[in-house]
């Protein structure tokens, strides 16, 4: 009964296998191994983005930090949610990378951006003023941290606000994988036709043991990120080890496999937790992260019965009726049974 993340689960075991296979003999360092030939070609035809740059980095925050620079500058503006994974879980790492952009924060549901919201805020960011960061880049994440799905239909929505103000558009998708199956979307629909300049291509979040994919979509913009990974010390030497782990996700589909093993556990959990007593949903659930509110003694029942999940509040509290929320997140290794077990122990 592990939910505490999907950070948290296991590498799947081809993964593994690949890995043995790209320790046998000799390969190019620093990316120019044909491994990652491989890799790049097969995400360009993924995306059906012949001329986009394919880059392999070991973590989110390297690569949603180094693209960010990639697009915009000191002084400008990132345009996000206020519950982004940039602004709530990089430690200031965007900041860091991008040399002090200001990270902007709007509201709207289940950690989307509304698109009334977005335009109000890029508006009121005033152009030409010395005093003021100038506009810089909007920063998409799918899936977002509190479980929500932006379709196609929403990306575009805020994508043309950004085009309105010729922003250029990032999309965090360490859970890009499930975002895709919980839409049915392909990945050029949730990416570049529907506006998306640069793409963090999550796999750590999805069997990987620590890779990530940068999509560049405008090959000019290629160069500036290489030279910035490379000063940012996230070029690996041995980097076969990197493209091994993708080129095995990427095979034979293991990557929508491996997402849709997540999502449909969710489903599972989400349905048990829907006809449960005392029990209520935080946000929508849309693919493999669940928030939900239920009371201590709940709480204490399932921790007593060794159930790990993040638990919002204090739970050695005394009133054992105070409603305390909770986050639930689901992998690719997620058994039926494990849902099964804890909905028994979340109903007494």
């Amino acid at each position: 009964m592990f939910f505490a993340s999907d950070n948290t689960s296991p590498a799947h075991p081809k993964v593994l296998e690949a890995l043995g296979k790209a320790n046998v003999g000799y390969m190019g360092s620093y990316g120019a191994d044909p491994i990652m030939d491989d890799v790049r070609q097969t995400v360009r035809d993924l995306f059906k983005a012949p001329e986009a740059a394919v880059y392999l980095v070991a973590t989110g925050s390297a690569a949603n930090s180094l693209s960010l620079a990639t697009f915009c500058n000191p002084w400008d503006a990132v345009f996000c949610h206020r519950s982004a994974h940039i602004e709530v879980d990089e430690c200031g790492a965007p900041e860091f990378f991008t040399g002090g952009a200001k990270l902007v924060l709007v509201d709207g549901p289940d950690g989307k951006m509304a698109p009334a919201r977005l335009r109000e805020t890029i508006k009121a960011t005033p152009q030409g003023n010395v005093h003021s960061v100038q506009r810089g880049i909007v920063s998409i994440t799918n899936v977002t941290e509190a479980g929500g799905v932006y379709s196609v239909a929403e990306i575009a929505a805020l994508t043309g606000i950004a085009s309105d103000y010729d922003l250029p558009c990032h999309m965090d998708g360490a859970r890009f994988a499930n975002a895709l199956v919980a839409t049915n979307a392909s990945p050029a629909e949730m990416s570049w036709q529907s506006g998306i300049d640069v793409l963090c291509f999550g796999g750590t979040k999805n069997g990987l043991m620590g890779v990530e994919a940068v999509v560049i979509f405008d090959p000019a913009k290629a160069w500036e990120f290489e030279l910035r990974r490379k000063r940012a010390g996230h070029l690996f030497s041995k980097h076969r080890f990197l493209s091994a782990q993708f080129q095995a996700y990427l095979q034979d589909g293991l990557w929508l496999e491996m997402a849709k093993a997540a999502n449909r556990a969710a489903g599972r959990l989400i349905d048990g937790i829907g006809q449960a007593s005392d029990v209520s949903f935080m946000y929508t659930p849309q693919a493999n992260i669940v928030y939900a509110t239920m009371p201590r003694r709940i709480h204490q029942r399932l921790a007593k019965a060794g159930a790990i999940y993040e638990v919002i509040g204090d739970l050695g509290g005394a009133d054992p009726s105070e409603l305390m929320g909770s986050r639930m997140v689901c992998s690719w290794c997620t058994t039926d049974a494990d849902i099964d077990r804890f909905l028994g122990h979340l109903n007494g």
